[in-house]
C-alpha cells in the first residue's frame, strides 16, 4: 500500500509528465506526427485522470495543507494557487470536448478549441508542480528556538 505521505509528490510527478505528454503532443502535431501526437494526448489524458483520482482520495483522507510561508512569497503562492484552481476546474471540460472532437475527426474545431485547451492545461500541470513545491519543500516548519538564545 502506497503511504498517504506519498501522495503529494505522487501527485507531483503526475503533473509534471502531464506537462511533458502535452509539450511532446504539440511538437508532434507540428511535425505532422498524427500517430504520436494521438499517444502523447491520450497519454496526457489518463495521466491527468490519474492525478485527478489520486488527488481527491489524498485529499479526502488528508485534508488540505496549510501554507506556513510568511512575506511577500505567501501572497505569491496564493495569486498561483487561485489562478492554478479556477483554470484547474476547467482543464476536465476543455479537454475532454477537445478529446471528443479529435476522435470524431472533427479537426476544424478540435483545432480551435485545443489552442486555448493546450495553454490552460499546460498551466495547470506546470502550476500544480509549483504549488507542490512552495507547499511542502519552499518554506520549511523553522526549527525550534533553544530557550536561552531569545
Amino acid at each position: 500500500m502506497i503511504p498517504l505521505s506519498a501522495f503529494p509528490s505522487i501527485n507531483a510527478a503526475l503533473n509534471a509528465t502531464c506537462a511533458l505528454l502535452l509539450l511532446s503532443g504539440v511538437a508532434c502535431i507540428r511535425r505532422k506526427k498524427i500517430a504520436a501526437h494521438r499517444a502523447c494526448m491520450l497519454g496526457a489524458c489518463a495521466v491527468s485522470a490519474l492525478f485527478l483520482a489520486c488527488y481527491l482520495w489524498y485529499h479526502a483522507h488528508h485534508g488540505s495543507e496549510p501554507y506556513r510561508g510568511t512575506g511577500p512569497i505567501r501572497a505569491v503562492y496564493f495569486a498561483v494557487l487561485l489562478s492554478h484552481t479556477a483554470l484547474a476546474a476547467a482543464v476536465p471540460i476543455l479537454a475532454g470536448i477537445t478529446l471528443a472532437r479529435a476522435l470524431r475527426a472533427d479537426f476544424p474545431r478540435h483545432v480551435r478549441l485545443a489552442r486555448w485547451t493546450f495553454p490552460i492545461w499546460l498551466y495547470v500541470s506546470v502550476t500544480g508542480v509549483v504549488v507542490y513545491l512552495m507547499l511542502y519543500h519552499g518554506n520549511p516548519v523553522p526549527a525550534a528556538v533553544p530557550l536561552g538564545s531569545r
